[in-house]
């Protein structure tokens, strides 16, 4: 982790509409000013997962000018680490860069769908977030 900055993670998935959308809410929200943050997707959709919002505005963690985007390579520079979220989504960090790969709760697996689906998936995501975190925070490694 660099020291001189805030440290920085970029949260990956592959349609940059959902999860990785919740990830980097859930992580503002968590840390505030002292961790960056930005998320990307691998085949960025068109709009956010309106559920995905819903569940993310009943919990008060905003995606206010949010978008789903690609991963702009130039952003590699300045990332401390890469989170994954699921197995789909493929990522060519530069060598020395950690990454991270979250499989993550997949309710609809259990038959459950729908705003039910997406609440269980945010609560694993805000776990993971919450460890994250901290970890960034007290200085542990953060590799994977």
């Amino acid at each position: 982790m660099a020291t001189a900055k805030r440290p920085t993670v970029l949260f990956v998935c592959v349609r940059n509409s959902g999860k990785s959308q919740m990830a980097a809410a859930l992580m503002r929200q968590s840390a505030g000013t002292d961790i960056d943050v930005h998320s990307a997707g691998t085949d960025p959709g068109s709009d956010l997962n309106a559920l995905s919002v819903q569940v993310l505005d009943e919990v008060g963690a905003s995606t206010d000018g949010e978008h789903p985007k690609p991963i702009d390579p130039n952003l590699y520079s300045g990332i401390d680490l890469v989170v994954v979220l699921g197995a789909e989504a493929k990522v060519e960090a530069p060598e020395g860069l950690p990454v991270q790969t979250w499989i993550t709760d997949e309710p609809s697996e259990r038959g459950i769908d729908g705003i039910e689906r997406m609440r269980l998936v945010r609560d694993d995501i805000t776990t993971r977030i919450t460890r994250l975190a901290e970890q960034i925070r007290t200085g542990l490694t953060v590799s994977a």
